[in-house]
This record gives C-alpha cells, sequence and structure tokens, in this order.
C-alpha cells in the first residue's frame, strides 16, 4: 500500500489512560505490519497530566498538533487530585474544549454483546436476540456547554447550568445518525424529554421534520426515562439511538453494562476536524500500576479508526476477529471475570490479542 504515513496524535491523559493507550497502539503496529501502512504517532500532554505540566487541560502545542494530525487517540482524562479546582479549569474542561475546537458534534458509541460475553451481561438476553447497536450522541451542545454559574453562600448558595440548543445544531447531528441508519437497517430512536424541556421539544420538532423530509429512514421517539428502562428490558430492539449531550453520556455507561464491562466500549467522535477516537471508560485511579485495568475498549478505538478513518475494514475484522477468539478461549481481565475463566493482567490480555493478529490469515492473504 503506497500512501504517506498517517499523524496520530496521542493523548494518554489521565488514570488508567496510559495503560490502555500503550495497549491499543501496539495492536495499531502489529495492523501496520500485517498489512502494510504506517503511522506517525505524536504524543502530547492533556487533561490533569497537562496541568501538572503547564498549567492547563489543553495546551496551545497540543491543540496544534491534533489540528495537523489525521487523528487523535484519546486514553482517558480526569481524577479526584484535580477536583478542588474550578470547574473551567478541570481536565474535562480541556476534553470540552478539544471537542470544540475541532468542531466534533457527533459520537457514535457501538453498545456490541460480544458472543463469548453473554452470560456475563447481567440480564437473560432472549436466545437468538442480538444486541448490536449504536448510540449517536450530540456531543458540542446541551447543558455541557451552556452558561454555570455559582452565587451565594451558606443556605442560600445557588448553582445553575443551562441547556440549549438550535435548530441547526439538532439538524447536523441528526443528518448523522440518519447517515449511519443508511449503512444499516435505516431505523431510528431519538430520545428526548419533550414532556418537560423545552430543548427536547425543539428537538423533537426537528427531527420529526426531517424524518418526513428523508422518507426511508423510520423514525421512533421515546421520552428517556422509557429508554433507559427499554434498554434495560429489550436492548434488542435498538439498532440507533440518537439523543442529546446528556442524555447520551447517561445512557451508553448505562447500555455497557449489558456487554460485560464499560471497559469494552469504544466511541468515535466525528465533526469538521480530525476524528477523535477514545473508550467511554474514566481514569479508575484506584486501578493505576496494577495492570488489571480492560484494553478492549481501547483496542476497539483502534478498529473504529482503521475502519472509519483509515479506509481499511479488513484491517479492523482482524482486530475485532482477535479479540472475540481471546474472550472464547475465556481470557478475561478482572472486570469481566467468571467462574472457570482464566483471568489475566491486562498487559497479558493485550499480548493475547496481539498473538492473534500476527497469525490472522485474512492478514497474511492482505499482505502477500
Amino acid at each position: 500500500m503506497n500512501r504517506k504515513p498517517w499523524t496520530l496524535a496521542v493523548l494518554p491523559g489521565d488514570g488508567i489512560g496510559p495503560e490502555v493507550t500503550r495497549a491499543a497502539l501496539s495492536v495499531l503496529e502489529d495492523c501496520a505490519v500485517q498489512f502494510g501502512f504506517s503511522v506517525e504517532k505524536i504524543e502530547l500532554p492533556f487533561g490533569g497530566a497537562a496541568i501538572d505540566a503547564c498549567g492547563r487541560p489543553l495546551p496551545q502545542e497540543t491543540l496544534d498538533a491534533c489540528f495537523k494530525s489525521d487523528a487523535v487517540l484519546l486514553g482517558a482524562v480526569g481524577g479526584p487530585r484535580w477536583d478542588a479546582l474550578p470547574l473551567a479549569h478541570r481536565p474535562e474542561a480541556g476534553l470540552l474544549g478539544l471537542r470544540r475546537a475541532l468542531g466534533l458534534y457527533a459520537n457514535v458509541r457501538p453498545i456490541r454483546l460480544r458472543e463469548p460475553l453473554r452470560a456475563l451481561s447481567p440480564l437473560r438476553i432472549a436466545p437468538g436476540a442480538v444486541v448490536d447497536f449504536e448510540i449517536i450522541r450530540e456531543l458540542t451542545g446541551d447543558i455541557y456547554f451552556g452558561a454555570h454559574t455559582i452565587e451565594g453562600s451558606g443556605a442560600s448558595e445557588r448553582a445553575t447550568d443551562v441547556a440549549a440548543y438550535t435548530v441547526a445544531e439538532i439538524e447536523r447531528i441528526t443528518r448523522f445518525a440518519f447517515e449511519r441508519a443508511r449503512r444499516r437497517s435505516r431505523r431510528v430512536v431519538s430520545v428526548d424529554k419533550a414532556n418537560v424541556l423545552a430543548t427536547s421539544v425543539l428537538w423533537r420538532r426537528t427531527v420529526s421534520r426531517m424524518a418526513a423530509e428523508a422518507g426511508e429512514i423510520a423514525v421512533e421517539h421515546l421520552y428517556v426515562d422509557n429508554a433507559s428502562m427499554q434498554i434495560i428490558l429489550r436492548p434488542e430492539q435498538f439498532d440507533v439511538l440518537l439523543t442529546s449531550n446528556l442524555f447520551g453520556d447517561i445512557l451508553s455507561d448505562e447500555a455497557a453494562a449489558l456487554v460485560g464491562s464499560i471497559g469494552m466500549v469504544p466511541s468515535w467522535s466525528a465533526g469538521d476536524g480530525p476524528p477523535l477516537v477514545e473508550p467511554i471508560h474514566g481514569t479508575a485511579p484506584q486501578l493505576v500500576g496494577k495492570d488489571v485495568a480492560n484494553p478492549s475498549g481501547t483496542i476497539l478505538c483502534i478498529s473504529l479508526l482503521l475502519r472509519e478513518r483509515f479506509g481499511l475494514p479488513q484491517a479492523a475484522d482482524v482486530i475485532e476477529r482477535a479479540l472475540d477468539a481471546v474472550l472464547a478461549a475465556g481470557i478475561r481481565t478482572v472486570d469481566i471475570a467468571e467462574p472457570g475463566s482464566r483471568t489475566v493482567s491486562g498487559s497479558q490480555f493485550t499480548s493475547e490479542v496481539r498473538a492473534r493478529i500476527q497469525k490472522s490469515p485474512r492478514a497474511a492473504e492482505h499482505r502477500a
């Protein structure tokens, strides 16, 4: 394959972020060898690590490098050591700033119950039922980007967070969700709280109008409380689930429990600038240095990167088959351990995935 190397900005971040990022990059390197492509990686300070190093969570050099890259890989940001800082100066503010600067308005969170982990789901999934849907979360509006105030003191202290959406913001995330649906079953469930919230009234009205104009997309509306219940009762009914920033954040963490662990879920953020991939889990400071973090979500981020950005679906398939083979062999990290399984460290788990990638017949055929 003859092309210039792709460039990847790597933001390991905080907590277990550097550990899972190393695991993902090792998988990327194996795929590069097997499929004959190259990636130039530049590691940059971000989040709490950047606060410690240079006093702010999103240094200008990091932002500049992200803009110049083909994609961004993020580990995780935040932790209790920075919780005393004002909201605008915490590690998470760097993440919001990065999303806004890169114009990353759409977040895809694939929720797939991998067959070897079926027994780990807290639900009784009906025989033959397939849990495989995408949560499309709007990423640059809602309460995260509205005005935040804390006024007064003592018993009279008052805090306010403002949620806001424009028609244009709702239209662009809806177009994105419809395009994802066209690749799947052309079914979208839009989640809001239109019986209470003005932003949701506008959301539902806009999505309904666009559905009528599109014609070929079947759209159903659910209130967020009902949607959260339906995810538990019958998750196989969903295919593409479209929702706002706050609701998407909460629902995707709930849905991660269906598939065994929050450590199993990757995400893909897209928009005007270079895309960003990151696992949906947090920094888990209690796990740092113990080599027990599940790298699966970050490894699957590499699969998303190869499929969605680099145009290498065969390489993405190899990663996913390798992960499934490891799980089918009963090899587990501690968060998904079960009676009779073989519990290994995070680095050992990664080595097992890499070994299967390196032996993949499909990769060998492609290279030949």
